[in-house]
């Protein structure tokens, strides 16, 4: 069957049988989709191949010897709670280690940025209005749904690569393993987004579904590894993340898991493929629940909560979830410290000179005020959403000025994180079994180094949209240095480019409120700035 197609800017063309008309306009769509990403996905590639290519190098400064190395694997045999955490070890190497160590963790990740990857450049272009507009051209129905997967397979081929490329010396064949397992994650979430935005009229609800079910694959994981020491269990086996520690990278390689990965994003690919193909550009399958028949968004405070009361209640459950984790690993990861200095040190560095308890439950606060930040980078940027797909024009064509506008979303962003601590120390104190006075007001403490990476994103919103996005890439800084920083042994005036690295550690430290004091008057200031730019400038006409 042959087709013939006129295209308005250009001469006809000839498109043969259906599937080449379904696909037509694919490599355009591509091309865009990645200039578009030009800094986001270099970004998460980046950050997530640094992470994974430095563990052994970390790991080799903490467990300099073979025999430290074979104690390490010996106690993770009986120790349920860290392999909750990190999965079990298969073999008492460096490469072996770190695919323990980092592993899971670095698949978590591939899988976050696949699922917006392909949500930004499916159901977002639809809810913008930008893809009915983009489909009035010469291009097939099936075309902007190729065009986000194959960006999401550029984004982890290149992840792959370069985990492959930086794990070389520990091993070749691990090497690939690790990172043709991390993309595996990565592509089998990218595929699972692509089903999440052909079902929802939201890129918001697509983005939260299948974040859910990533956070429900890593619960999994850990619960099956909790109860067995070899990755046999059945809930790990449910579990795509279980399926990368499956592969065993660096100890005996099955690379017959890698079909695990194959099957599952052909058959989730093709049901998006089929689903995209029976449903109209901006409609769905599971259409949105409209609102009350009585108004109740009388204020603009109001309106950001009823759009962000989701993502609050979801991180708010992640939070107290999260908390609890870590406080039952804390018992735990002290006996496995033991006599290890360098382990001691690199404890101590993150969360004080207290006692390892308390330096290992600072450790812990300090990263959930470290993923924090990114809830209120995400809050605030809600503000840039809703200016550039042009919903922000009918509030503020009303009675409403652009700062009460913004300060509805602000209150959230910023309250938010005071909420979210506060579950966080809470799951840490059902978790360890401690008074809550003492671990409720370290959280607490970690606020105004939240506040002023949030701040830093009103500022750069504030500026320009355009740089709005790069809030991202502070927040994911400071949570890189919190986290391998000290690890890595970097200078203290590096480790201190991180508001984080300026408050006291607690519990267990001194309590001292300069740093406090300075920090909150730092993000009051930027806020302030990034209010004053806002109200000055022209809002982008989309």
């Amino acid at each position: 069957m042959t087709a013939t197609v006129t295209s308005p800017a250009g001469p006809t063309t000839t498109v043969r049988g259906r599937g080449s008309r379904q696909l037509a306009g694919t490599w355009p769509l591509l091309k865009l989709a990645l200039r578009r990403d030009r800094v986001v996905i270099p970004l998460w590639v980046g950050v997530v191949a640094l992470m994974v290519v430095s563990m052994p190098g970390s790991l080799k400064s903490v467990y300099s010897t073979a025999a430290e190395r074979t104690e390490l694997a010996h106690q993770m045999l009986t120790n349920s709670s860290l392999r909750a955490m990190y999965g079990p070890v298969f073999g008492d190497s460096l490469g072996a280690l770190a695919a323990w160590r980092i592993g899971a963790y670095a698949g978590v990740f591939a899988g976050i940025m696949s699922l917006v990857v392909v949500v930004r450049h499916t159901r977002d272009e639809e809810e913008s209005g930008r893809q009915e507009m983009v489909s009035a051209g010469m291009v097939g129905r099936r075309a902007p749904l190729t065009a986000a997967l194959l960006a999401a397979l550029v984004a982890n081929a290149a992840l792959a690569l370069l985990i492959t490329a930086g794990l070389a010396g520990q091993g070749s064949s691990g090497a690939l393993a690790l990172g043709l397992g991390t993309a595996g994650v990565g592509m089998v979430f990218a595929t699972m987004a692509a089903i999440a935005a052909q079902l929802t009229e939201s890129a918001r609800l697509a983005k939260g579904l299948t974040g859910g079910l990533l956070g429900a694959a890593f619960v999994l994981r850990a619960a099956g590894d909790s109860s067995v020491s070899d990755g046999s269990s059945v809930l790990t086996w449910l579990s795509p993340v279980g399926w990368l520690e499956n592969l065993r990278a660096f100890a005996d390689e099955r690379w017959w898991v890698l079909l695990l990965f194959a099957a599952a994003v052909t058959l989730q690919a093709a049901t998006a493929y089929e689903l995209a193909g029976r449903r109209d550009v901006g409609m769905s399958f599971l259409p949105t629940r409209p609102g009350p028949a009585a108004g109740r968004l009388g204020t603009a405070g109001a309106l950001a909560w009823r759009l962000q009361r989701g993502s609050v209640l979801g991180w708010s459950l992640g939070f107290f979830a999260a908390g609890a984790a870590f406080g039952g690993v804390t018992k735990g990861a002290t006996d496995l410290v033991g006599d290890n200095e360098r382990t001691r040190e690199i404890i101590e560095r993150m969360g004080g000179q207290s006692g390892i308890t308390d330096a290992f439950l600072a450790t812990m606060v300090g990263m959930l005020g470290m993923v924090a930040a990114l809830y209120v980078v995400q809050s605030v940027l809600r503000l840039h959403a809703e200016e550039t797909s042009q919903r922000a024009e009918p509030v503020l064509a009303g009675a409403v000025s652009r700062l009460r506008w913004a300060a509805g979303h602000l209150l959230i962003a910023f309250g938010g994180a005071v909420l979210i601590m506060l579950l966080g120390g809470l799951g840490l104190t059902a978790g360890y079994g401690r008074s809550p006075g003492t671990i409720l007001g370290a959280c607490l403490v970690q606020l105004p180094a939240i506040w002023t990476i949030g701040a830093l994103a009103v500022l750069l919103y504030g500026v320009s949209p355009q740089v709005a996005p790069a809030a991202w890439a502070v927040a994911g800084s400071a949570l890189l240095l919190g986290w391998i920083g000290p690890a890595l042994d970097l200078p203290d005036p590096v480790l201190d480019l991180s508001p984080f690295g300026h408050l006291p550690k607690l519990p267990g430290g001194e309590m001292t409120w300069t740093p406090v004091v300075l920090l909150t008057a730092i993000a009051a200031a930027l806020t302030a700035a990034g209010l004053t730019a806002l109200r000055r400038r022209d809002l982008t006409t989309g």
